[in-house]
């Protein structure tokens, strides 16, 4: 399937149409633009001279600079636009995925198959690439047209059928899955129709300058919502806090404001509103008083906060606790397509995207992916101090036990970052679990002999401390009976073993559905004499 995109086009100086099918408003020649890269290096504004083999020619004080148009933004009245953009695939969806990670994605994609792609921004959130093979020699073996807009378009382009792929930065819903259903599109939380291809972390940041290292979430709470007006009030200087937040119809506003407030907002109008990312990003590098929240990819200069929860717990936004999804700002990354018009190119693309070979190139571009990392249980884990200090600090009789247990473990321990979940009252995995387990498996599946992989249960602290730890000891036995099944022979070498610590070591707050899912896991330690 060819699908086409029809731009409504600007009156040209001169009637001028190229064979691209590109043409030029009649101030061409005489307006400014201003040209963005996706992933925020580069930002440059001058006199729009002329587009020609995919490259702009724009006059500045430095002279005329001619800029690739690959993975480049144009924005201003001047910018050319195509009549008439013409691909195999559409993917429509999330601004984050659209502009952030596609681009070079497709770079990847292209690589894998001995191809070149060509990058065109043929506007503001639009991205054509077109795949050339032989390295750029051959013939041209695919074409791809990325719009990025938001989550809701992706599922409304699926169920109307004018896109292959949707790209969302949240699940989709129940009344969304139904709908899609209902038209013929299949169950669109199946493994083969609904894929997680990286995790992205909401970080709030600030300038550099700032002292200010960690928020409570009351704290943060109080800045958003205009009751905390001065950075001395959360042990900075005295100086007045600049809010800036995103528009209230994007899917990073609704992300933040519902993981502090739920639906219970306040009516506060900040100091600022930034565009996107990339302008969050440009405000925190220049004012000293601004706080803000911004992706993960889109950090640069801005410093990042520690969170601390209701409970007291600690929350960084590195990667590691984004991949164990520990970090309680942290998201999924899906691709979604329906069942009935899935075509060999969209395939192809979507297994890169869940690929490991696509890993590297999703890191690249700023996003977390799904690769396996590995973090010492040792003298500075914060988990580690988090139980010794508990332990000092209370007379808690069998529990103590039971954490001591677990410190005398972890010395013997390295953490890997996969950590398989449950729905509640559940021993099914959910959906990143089944992606996780084949990735896992592979990761051992080259281990040296003797190599010793313990599976450890947690749950939340609904319930009896003793029927906790059995549940974790299950759940634990379970992944490692699944997994088991699923290798056969591939992990002869390894060694498996299962311990469960059911309450004891809690990532997130019990007091919410949100953090007793996080709590709910089955960790994957591995023999520090191996991996450490």
């Amino acid at each position: 399937m060819v699908y086409n995109l029809k731009k409504q086009l600007k009156a040209s100086a001169a009637g001028l149409a190229l064979a691209t099918g590109l043409v030029f408003p009649a101030t061409a020649f005489a307006s400014e633009i201003t040209l963005k890269s996706t992933d925020g290096t580069i930002n440059v504004a001058g006199e729009f001279i002329d587009f020609v083999d995919d490259t702009y020619v724009i006059r500045t004080a430095l002279g005329d600079l001619r800029i690739s148009a690959s993975s480049m933004i144009c924005e201003g009245d001047a910018c050319p636009t195509f009549e008439n953009v013409s691909a195999d695939v559409a993917i429509v969806g999330s601004e984050a995925i659209g502009l952030g990670m596609m681009p070079l994605l497709m770079t990847g994609f292209a690589s894998s198959l001995d191809a070149d792609a060509e990058i065109t921004n043929t506007s503001a959130g639009e991205t054509l690439a077109t795949l050339v093979g032989d390295g750029g020699f051959g013939d041209e073996i695919g074409s791809y047209l990325v719009t990025a807009s938001d989550d809701d378009a992706a599922f409304e382009a699926l169920l109307e059928g004018t896109a292959t792929v949707g790209m969302s930065s949240r699940r989709i819903t129940v009344d969304e899955a139904r709908a899609l259903r209902d038209a013929g599109a299949g169950s669109m939380v199946s493994p083969n129709q609904e894929r997680i291809v990286a995790v992205d972390s909401m970080v709030v940041v600030t300038h550099a300058s700032n002292p200010v290292e960690q928020l409570t979430e009351a704290q943060l709470s109080g800045i958003f919502a205009g009751q905390i007006t001065n950075w001395s009030e959360v042990g900075g200087p005295d100086r007045d806090i600049n809010v800036v937040t995103r528009y209230p119809d994007t899917a990073s506003y609704a992300f933040f404001m519902d993981y502090l407030y739920g639906e219970d907002r306040p009516n506060f109008r900040p100091q600022g509103i930034a565009e996107d990312d990339q302008a969050m990003s440009n405000v925190m590098f220049h004012d000293r008083n601004a706080i803000g929240y911004l992706g993960y990819a889109f950090q640069r200069g801005a410093k990042p906060m520690t969170l601390i929860n209701e409970c007291g717990l600690a929350s960084t936004p590195d990667a590691f606790a984004a991949k164990t999804e520990e970090y309680e700002l942290a998201r999924r990354m899906y691709l979604y397509n329906r069942a009935d018009n899935l075509d060999a190119p969209s395939q192809a693309l979507l297994d890169f995207a869940i690929s490991e070979t696509a890993d590297a190139v999703i890191a690249k571009s700023g996003f977390i992916d799904l690769g396996i990392e590995t973090r010492t249980q040792g003298a500075n884990d914060p988990r580690r101090a988090a139980l010794i200090s508990e332990l000092a600090r209370y007379d808690i009789g069998f529990e103590g036990e039971v954490m001591n247990e677990m410190l005398a473990e972890m010395d013997n321990y390295d953490r890997l970052s996969t950590t398989f979940r449950f729905r509640t009252g559940s021993s099914r995995l959910d959906e990143r679990g089944r992606l996780d387990m084949q990735r896992l498996i592979s990761h051992l599946e080259n281990a040296p002999a003797g190599t010793t992989v313990n599976f450890v249960g947690f749950t939340d602290d609904v319930g009896a401390f003793d029927a906790n730890r059995r549940l974790a000891i299950e759940r634990a036995q379970a992944v490692r009976d699944e997994m088991t099944s699923i290798a056969g022979d591939r992990l002869a070498n390894i060694q498996m073993a299962t311990s469960g610590y059911g309450e004891v070591a809690p990532s997130a707050c019990n007091v919410s559905d949100r953090g007793r899912s996080i709590n709910r896991r089955v960790e994957v330690w591995v023999s520090n004499s191996v991996e450490g």
